[in-house]
């Protein structure tokens, strides 16, 4: 009997937080039962992974996404369903879904992110598993608050539709999983009436790919220095694009003010021309994509993670840790994360407190290096991703995850 993962993206190449999560998931799902997989691609770059994929699978559907967010908006507005449920409707990969579970023993469907729940078959008896990740219809909820008028209708309008298949899907499955406690709490404040078996399944981190002493500077001779601040992440995303600014416009002044050589580094693929505007070959630096983050982190002074939105566990504050960073992050990027305030990271309430912070510490190179070895150790300790991933055989086969009451 087989398992049919299905994904937003495609699980190749691990490079950014949701395909991180998702690669660890596949490749572990794979050690327990062999594997169907239907998901899409958004890039001719994802599309060359396909290779890994069919490697991987029993059996792929990979899909390269081409529909526009005004179509799909269109199409949400015509079926009263949520954008983020039409952008992701696809007739192929319904199609496969329901000749790999007429054809197949599917003894479970497993869900990567809440929206692709809408290709579980209405008729399908077997276990089902969603992995929402985080709850999205907060997301759209905060995007509201602050929105314009005609865009916080549409945010809103998401929202509340979205929270309600969310709410539904959690209900038909067997068992529905989030990244942290904190969003386990949100769902079930949310859904206060909801019988769901809701439970946490926290992000990992690879500590082996994740080494200081596994690279090179010599890379980025004269690219990164030691009174750099950086920042890494996908650079067309909306949380991302408002935390850059923020930190590039209102709090980089204040912390000149007192440290003349510091510099902001913003390293990231697909930089809006927002985030590109900030860049003035100075004090603000906006790299662009980039071979390997790495080395950036290894080089620079300090990592920061300033959003004000945030759902889930941050992997770029993991990932800065294992490379024995002093993170210096908000409330919301460090929710998640079971780590102490100034022994592991730092956590700041707001901007003001988080300038103060990077302020007080930026000559004190003894003291961000401990914070930084102990960042690593933790991680290395307590979140690696076969930890994190332990009580996966049985969220995948249910019976205390015994893989002979399966056959």
């Amino acid at each position: 009997m087989s398992v049919l993962f299905l994904a937003h993206r495609i699980p190749f190449p691990p490079d950014r937080g949701d395909k991180i999560r998702s690669h660890h998931l596949i490749k572990a799902i794979a050690r327990i039962a062999p594997v169907h997989i239907a998901c899409f691609a958004d890039s001719a770059s994802e599309m060359a992974h396909e290779g890994d994929l069919a490697s991987l699978s029993q059996s792929y559907c990979l899909v390269r996404r081409h529909k526009s967010m005004n179509w799909a908006g269109l199409q949400g507005l015509m079926t009263g369903k949520p954008i983020s449920l039409t952008s992701f409707h696809d007739q192929e990969i319904a199609k496969y879904v329901r000749s790999v579970v007429t054809e197949f023993q599917i003894k479970t469907i497993f869900v990567f992110s809440g929206q692709m729940a809408q290709y579980i078959p209405d008729d399908y008896k077997g276990r089902i598993v969603i992995d929402f990740v985080d709850m999205d219809s907060e997301k759209f909820a905060s995007y509201a608050e602050s929105a314009a008028m005609g865009m916080g209708y549409i945010y809103a309008r998401e929202a509340r539709l979205l929270r309600k298949f969310e709410i539904a899907m959690a209900e038909k499955a067997n068992v529905s999983t989030f990244v942290s406690d904190n969003e386990v709490e949100v769902f079930r404040t949310l859904a206060p009436n909801c019988q769901a078996d809701i439970r946490t399944l926290s992000n990992g981190i690879d500590t082996s790919f994740y080494d200081p002493r596994s690279i090179s500077l010599t890379t980025l001779a004269g690219q990164i220095s030691d009174a750099d601040i950086l920042f890494t992440g996908q650079m067309d995303y909306p949380p991302n694009i408002e935390a850059v600014t923020r930190f590039a416009l209102e709090m980089m002044p204040k912390i000149l003010a007192q440290n003349p050589d510091a510099r902001f580094v913003i390293v990231g693929r697909q930089p809006t021309e927002a985030v590109q505007s900030l860049h003035n070959g100075e004090t603000v630096i906006v790299t662009g994509e980039v071979d390997d983050v790495r080395p950036w982190l290894l080089g620079a002074k300090m990592v920061v993670a300033p959003l004000s939105v945030a759902r889930g566990v941050q992997n770029k504050v993991l990932e800065a840790m294992a490379m024995e960073k002093t993170v210096f992050a908000s409330r919301e990027a460090a929710t998640g994360i079971d780590a102490e305030d100034g022994v592991h990271f730092c956590v700041s309430q707001n901007d003001d407190e988080m300038v103060e912070y990077i302020n007080s510490m930026f000559k004190r190179g003894k003291k961000l290096r401990a914070i930084g070895i102990a960042a690593r150790r933790h991680v290395q300790d307590s979140m690696s991703w076969n930890a994190m991933l332990s009580d996966l055989p049985e969220l995948i086969l249910g019976n205390g995850g015994n893989r002979e009451e399966m056959l």
